[in-house]
């Protein structure tokens, strides 16, 4: 599975040091699946098309109806194109400062709102699309088609146009937007990351990289929060909840492969048989 370190792998044309970043993605026909590392934050701003982006902590759907802050990090990314609908979106690349920047420059006004309404802090937050935010997109689109290069000074200037017209329409859901710090998690969010997906159908890899750690540390990790390996722990785990839903649910074996994390029924029964030396059909018939 490739890794695209973003804005690094697909900017051409901004200098790749500049704070802000903007650049005009299209990606071509076709499924993809890939892991992304965001070295900035980012905000995608959609205009057509479908992809899921899988975090440490959710799994998202974006679409050409929404824009998106993302908080810098790890991320896997599906994409299924339908074959006459182009996956495009413009995407601006940010870094912390330029965030705090804006966070400094109206504080009196953001101090005030933080007074009045307690906010939780969110790695990725998503809005719907308003009349405002429609013609900045196309203000954008203009930009690119008259300018092979944006100066700074106008993407600095759009940012905050973006910024400021979010601060009046959902201050404390802009507000909740914080960086995450994934470098150093500790064993808590690693418990988080592993339970949070144990029903999908992630490799072990997939789960290292979206800790952002490596294959071994992650194993390492793994064996001193549960006591056990991550292969047998999760086996255990994922077989003990297709039992409940086989006794307790009467789901079919057909139904319930992909509830925990198969991406076929043949897999999900060699598991099941492995475990409980039975297949799932003749578990359930027998009980």
């Amino acid at each position: 599975m490739p890794i695209i370190n973003l804005p690094e792998d697909i900017s051409t044309t901004d200098n790749k040091s500049d704070s802000i970043i903007f650049h005009n993605y299209a990606a071509r026909v076709g499924t993809f699946n890939g892991k992304s590392i965001l070295n900035r934050n980012a905000i995608s701003l959609v205009i057509s098309g479908e992809k899921t982006m899988q975090f440490a902590e959710k799994s998202v759907t974006v679409n050409d109806n929404e824009f998106h802050f993302l908080s810098e990090g790890n991320c896997l990314v599906t994409m299924k194109l339908a074959e006459k609908k182009t996956f495009k979106s413009i995407l601006i690349f940010f870094d912390n400062k330029v965030l705090n920047d804006f966070y400094l420059k109206y504080d009196k006004r953001i101090t005030e709102l933080k007074r009045k309404t307690k906010i939780a802090p969110e790695s990725y937050i998503a809005f719907r699309k308003d009349a405002f935010v429609l013609h900045f997109i196309a203000s954008l689109n203009l930009l690119f088609q008259s300018k092979s290069i944006i100066s700074k000074e106008i993407k600095q200037v759009k940012f905050e146009e973006l910024m400021l017209h979010l601060l009046e329409t959902h201050p404390h859901k802009l507000l909740s937007f914080q960086t995450s710090n994934t470098k150093d998690l500790d064993d808590f969010k690693i418990r988080k990351v592993v339970e949070t997906n144990l029903t999908k159908s992630i490799s072990l890899e997939e789960l290292a990289f979206l800790c952002n750690l490596s294959l071994s540390t992650f194993k390492r990790r793994f064996i001193k929060i549960y006591n056990t390996p991550p292969n047998k722990w999760m086996l255990r785990k994922r077989m003990e909840l297709a039992k409940e839903l086989l006794l307790h649910h009467k789901e079919k074996p057909s139904e319930v492969f992909y509830k925990v994390g198969y991406s076929n029924h043949s897999s999900f029964t060699q598991s099941f048989k492995q475990l409980f030396g039975t297949t799932p059909k003749e578990f359930q018939l027998n009980n």
